[in-house]
């Protein structure tokens, strides 16, 4: 009877072992009566019992395995790090519907990872206003009308990526960050707050990668499967007609997920990656929350004995601010100072304030705009 860490060893040299999918693993350890005699047979015994031979089945690969399974699984200890192996419970068992799962993922936080609704959410790295407001509103608009609280994924690079991650935790939903490097360090490093938030707050980091796996550039794209595969159903927010965004819709297609895309102007150059998933019939169009919960035949909170209030309160000061802004589409901090006789400091913080409650936007240049609402 083997121990824990040495199962765990085995299991992590195995998973190391990149062509072997879940199926095939099971084929294989069924023959061979488990990772233990998995890595103790010989080559020449391990291909006459499978009845195939491998390269990966060398001496020489396997107990460079086993080694590096043992730095890993310090690694883990040290970290805290939760370890899930596809035949253990806490795997997610929409990853086990993709052929090309991993046999072992890694995980930092105490999502789970089998709840009920899984979105992700995808886009550019060069989000635009209208992106993120859009992401920002159908984050809020899901959180604030599903049933049960859906968990958000996405893969916490630059751009639709931070700002899905960002919304959720605004919107109080657990939310996971599918990373393409192992859970020794994070890239980019100018998003570590908001992870540690992320995990902090009922959410998750979550990779197939080891601690000493070196970064490449193809892991951004390999995680994109784990990103589709989580998930029930994936939006992609903006996207040009190539890129990580995009490759993660096909694939969540292929997995037989419901992809949705936010439609654009036909000569935004981040929209139209997604006019073309809806051309192609890829992704089915969305304006906001109530296009995924229909579709998606979700539950949705029970109305409420009062009201909701349609529009916010404003003062006198965020009331002028917003007409000035609705009146000229945009302005500088200066134009709005001078328009609505607010002196400069008070005005700073004020538009922060209404930024923070989406009531406008702020955009590159110093500019400010009036907030997109669904």
């Amino acid at each position: 009877m083997i121990s824990d860490d040495e199962k765990l060893i085995r299991r992590v040299a195995l998973a190391s072992l990149r062509s072997i999918t879940p199926r095939l693993a099971g084929e294989i350890l069924s023959r061979t009566g488990g990772e233990e005699q998995f890595f103790s047979l010989t080559a020449s015994q391990l291909s006459a019992i499978v009845g195939f031979n491998n390269r990966l089945f060398a001496d020489d690969i396997r107990r460079k395995a086993i080694a590096e399974a043992e730095r890993e699984a310090d690694f883990i200890a040290r970290n805290r790090i939760r370890p899930l192996y596809y035949t253990d419970p806490g795997y997610p068992q929409r990853l086990l519907q993709c052929d090309d799962a991993p046999l072992m993922i890694y995980t930092l936080g105490d999502c789970d990872l089998n709840s009920s609704h899984f979105i992700g959410i995808v886009g550019t790295r060069h989000a635009t206003p209208y992106g993120n407001a859009f992401v920002a509103e159908l984050v809020e608009g899901l959180a604030s009308r599903m049933a049960e609280p859906p968990v958000i994924v996405s893969g916490l690079a630059y751009g639709i990526d931070i700002a899905s991650h960002k919304a959720a935790l605004t919107a109080g939903l657990p939310t996971i960050g599918v990373l393409a490097h192992g859970l020794n360090t994070l890239y980019p490093a100018t998003h570590r707050d908001t992870a540690a938030r992320m995990v902090r707050s009922g959410g998750m980091l979550l990779s197939d990668y080891r601690s000493i796996d070196a970064i490449h550039r193809g892991n951004f794209l390999a995680r994109n499967r784990l990103v589709a595969g989580l998930c029930d159903c994936l939006v992609v927010a903006e996207s040009d007609t190539k890129g990580g965004a995009m490759v993660t819709a096909r694939l969540a297609s292929a997995y037989s997920r419901d992809v949705f895309a936010l439609p654009g102007r036909i000569n935004d150059r981040f929209s139209r990656g997604c006019n073309r998933l809806i051309s192609d019939c890829v992704a089915q169009l969305v304006t906001g929350p109530d296009d995924i919960i229909e579709t998606m035949r979700w539950p949705v909170r029970e109305p409420e004995g009062t009201q909701q209030e349609l529009f916010p309160t404003l003062t006198p000061d965020e009331q002028a601010v917003t007409d000035l802004l609705t009146l000229k589409g945009e302005a500088t901090l200066n134009d709005i100072a001078v328009a609505v006789d607010i002196p400069v400091p008070r005005l700073m913080g004020l538009l922060i304030d209404m930024e923070f409650r989406n009531l406008l936007l702020s955009v590159p240049g110093g500019r400010y705009r009036p907030a997109l609402r669904l």
